[in-house]
């Protein structure tokens, strides 16, 4: 696919095809104390069970499954603060493809040495993710690397798109669905299959206020850059990527600021009410639904819980 084409729900299909070689399915759990909490039939979409404990693994293997055998051999380079540049590590292991992940100086430490366990080259570079984007968009050409966008990639999006699919073949029921928004690949993903299958499923994406690039632009309907200060690096972008942006804009029926305390008790309230570690970004969709409690109650909804990997300080000081 070229780098800025729509994806279509038969490419979600295919990559489903794909990822069942190398990815089991995520589990769909529902727990009565958060049926309680919410006043609704919570299903929760376990993302944080994936082998990089992360949502995005399912972009970067349908991605990598698709270079054509000359990128293959130039290798790939990209920036992340963590779970991205994971996913990317991880699948060029599987395909045998040299990675380049460049990482802002305040990167979350787990996931930086998770990245170099996968035996990808780590560079760090800049203040945040949008320097260490910059740097990457340079030095690709330089270097003769194929730079992996980790916004606008149609592949990337296909392929984290199977997360929802997997939720509605599995209760095809579910009228809400809650996912975070950092880049957009997910919420992109969301509205493409949920919209595909069930125009009625409503898609809620959520954002930290304290990083609202996407949530601006999604509001005003054009590029918007704006301040990052929060403390879930899954969803810290100052800038947004118009390629998820153009699917949400069309698919998305509703967009939630939560603030980076409301992120903080949601990782608490998973361990207490479901005994699951989930970071702030993925906690951020079951945040949203106690913002939106009157219109959850009664409804079946899932909440994508798309990433579990904090580093043991944060742990302790969100406890």
């Amino acid at each position: 696919m070229e780098a800025h084409q729509m994806p279509t729900f038969a490419d979600v299909l295919r990559a489903r095809q794909v990822l069942g070689r190398f990815l089991p399915r995520t589990p769909l759990h529902r727990y009565p104390a958060l049926d309680r909490l919410l006043g609704a039939r919570v299903y929760v979409k376990h993302e944080n069970y994936q082998p990089i404990g992360a949502f995005k693994v399912r972009g970067g293997i349908y991605l990598m499954s698709r270079l054509s055998p000359e990128e293959r051999a130039r290798g790939v380079i990209t920036a992340s603060t963590g779970n991205h540049g994971q996913s990317i590590a991880y699948a060029a292991a599987l395909f045998g493809v040299r990675a380049v992940i460049v990482v802002p100086e305040n990167a979350n430490p787990v996931k930086v040495e998770a990245i170099r366990s996968y035996g990808a080259e780590i560079r760090v570079h800049g203040r945040d993710f949008d320097d260490a984007r910059s740097y990457c968009e340079r030095v690709a050409s330089e270097e003769g690397l194929r730079y992996i966008s980790s916004g606008d990639e149609p592949d990337l999006i296909a392929g984290v798109a199977t997360e929802t699919l997997e939720i509605l073949e599995d209760q095809p029921d579910i009228e809400m669905i809650f996912v975070p928004v950092g880049g957009g690949s997910g919420a992109a993903g969301a509205c493409l299959v949920a919209k595909t299958l069930n125009p009625s499923i409503r898609v809620i994406g959520v954002q930290s206020a304290r990083a609202p690039a996407a949530y601006l632009t999604w509001r005003h309907r054009r590029w918007t850059e704006a301040p990052m200060e929060t403390l879930a690096e899954g969803l810290a972008t100052r800038r947004p990527f118009m390629l998820p942006q153009r699917i949400m804009w069309e698919g998305l029926d509703d967009f939630i600021l939560v603030d980076d305390e409301e992120l903080v008790e949601g990782v608490r309230i998973y361990l207490e009410k479901a005994k699951t570690l989930a970071e702030p970004a993925g906690a951020a969709p079951l945040m949203a639904a106690l913002r939106l409690r009157e219109q959850v109650r009664g409804k079946t909804i899932a909440l994508i819980l798309s990433g579990g990997n904090l580093s043991p300080e944060q742990l302790r000081r969100f406890l």
